[in-house]
């Protein structure tokens, strides 16, 4: 079975024997695919990629001694994001890079000499990886832009790889302004050290679990990170999220504080009880005498009246009815 034309894949040929390029090229074009040039080296196919635009590099393996046929697909393929099939052959020498291609990321090779329907093969299994791949990816890009938590790749060099756009949204900076200064420059200054040591113990193999610490917003407030953290020690990178609960530490606060001050006004009431001896039940306050009287009568029999109050309620006469 052929690829359809109206979905004809370009494919990019890497060999520097000419003679079996062009075989190739003709074996390619029979089964359908547009060859979109031929590149002699690595360096030849990395010129030709963004002229071309192909959706698969083929590479042979007797490639001229200047570079190594497996390292060149790996970094192709690393740099180009495009797919790369080796061609190998079935000699001592080839199976040795039939070993290493497995060792590799590409996994995708055909063994030479190979039927057309071989080469299809390879070529349509690689590109179907390489869509899966692709798709995924993209669900993963999704998820990422869309969530609501802020996410980040922390290089083991202290700068930010990548960051999600929750971040621009808690902090007010942009993310390339996030990435262009070291993480430890955006936390509060009082929690730098442990934050530090935290970072350390990650980059370790350790996890950070529910950390907290202050980040700066670009209009001077802080705001407070809750975090998760673990390390991908193969790509010296931290993979971290991060929630912002400034919101519930300040309900913590007010809580904490609404609790001291009814501590307080607890203490103040015991003191008042032990001046002032009240009855449990009546509410009757004992005086000095040991009489038991309704607060009513103990405050009018205990208390005075004060010279202004006298002035205005008992010593001003009140004014006479007017008689008719």
């Amino acid at each position: 079975m052929r690829p359809d034309t109206a979905t004809k894949r370009k494919i990019l040929i890497v060999d520097g024997r000419q003679g079996a390029a062009n075989e190739l090229e003709t074996q390619l074009t029979r089964l359908g695919y547009e060859v979109a040039g031929i590149a002699t080296s690595r360096d030849d196919a990395i010129a030709q990629i963004p002229l071309t635009s192909p959706d698969l590099i083929l590479m042979d393996v007797a490639a001229p001694s200047d570079f190594d046929s497996v390292e060149a697909a790996n970094e192709l393929q690393r740099t180009s994001e495009i797919p790369v099939v080796l061609m190998i052959a079935a000699t001592d020498e080839g199976r040795l890079s039939l070993t290493r291609a497995g060792e590799s990321h590409l996994h995708r090779y055909v063994i030479k000499p190979f039927t057309e329907r071989e080469l299809h093969g390879s070529i349509e299994l690689a590109c179907a990886k390489d869509d899966a791949a692709r798709a995924v990816h993209e669900l993963e890009d999704q998820f990422f832009t869309n969530a609501i938590d802020l996410l980040c790749f922390l290089d083991y060099n202290g700068y930010f790889k990548r960051l999600n756009p929750a971040w621009e949204r808690t902090l007010g900076y942009t993310r390339e302004e996030l990435m262009s200064r070291p993480f430890i420059e955006f936390v509060h200054p009082d929690d730098r050290e442990r934050t530090l040591k935290q970072n350390a113990a990650v980059r370790s193999g350790g996890q950070a679990r529910s950390f907290e610490n202050r980040y700066v917003c670009k209009d001077g407030t802080y705001r407070w990170l809750h975090w998760n953290a673990a390390s991908g020690s193969a790509e010296k990178v931290i993979y971290s999220v991060a929630r912002d609960v400034t919101a519930s530490k300040k309900i913590g606060e007010e809580r904490e504080q609404l609790v001291r001050e009814l501590q307080a006004a607890a203490a103040e009431v015991k003191t008042l009880q032990e001046i002032l001896p009240i009855c449990s039940y009546c509410r009757k306050i004992r005086d000095d005498e040991n009489y038991w009287d309704t607060v009513e009568n103990y405050i009018s029999f205990s208390h005075g009246i004060c010279p202004t109050c006298m002035a205005a309620h008992v010593d001003t006469p009140r004014p006479q009815a007017s008689r008719k």
